[in-house]
């Protein structure tokens, strides 16, 4: 299953950062851009040490296991509901479906980030 949770944790995200500044466009494309670079920033500034193999040396700000969890739970909450402001059901719910089996496969790396101590 951790194999599965990869590329599944990958699509997700990638859902999140196409819906998520393609909801907020019509409000302000500003709000779209900013969107985006949070949306990748949080996950490539705040790392846990050990995650896939990640050096403390390569981190630029460490941060425990239940941040990383928190990140990633934000990513498919953004996922989840910028795809249902943007797309079209059939697209929303096979988001949706998306993340519920990532959120499945992501628990056996949930538990070793939760043990890691950073």
């Amino acid at each position: 299953m951790t194999r599965l949770a990869d590329p599944l944790r990958f699509l997700t995200m990638l859902a999140a950062w196409v819906a998520t500044p393609w909801a907020l466009a019509p409000y302000s494309v500003l709000l779209a851009v900013v969107s985006v670079i949070l949306l990748l920033g949080v996950l490539t500034v705040f790392v846990t040490p050990g995650d896939n193999g990640m050096d403390r040396e390569k981190i630029l700000v460490p941060v425990p296991g239940v941040v990383t969890i928190a990140l990633v739970l934000l990513q498919y909450l953004a996922a989840v509901i910028s795809s249902w402001v943007a797309w079209p059901t059939w697209a929303a719910v096979t988001v949706m479906v998306l993340a519920a089996t990532s959120l499945i496969a992501e628990q056996p790396r949930w538990r070793q980030l939760l043990a890691v101590r950073s």
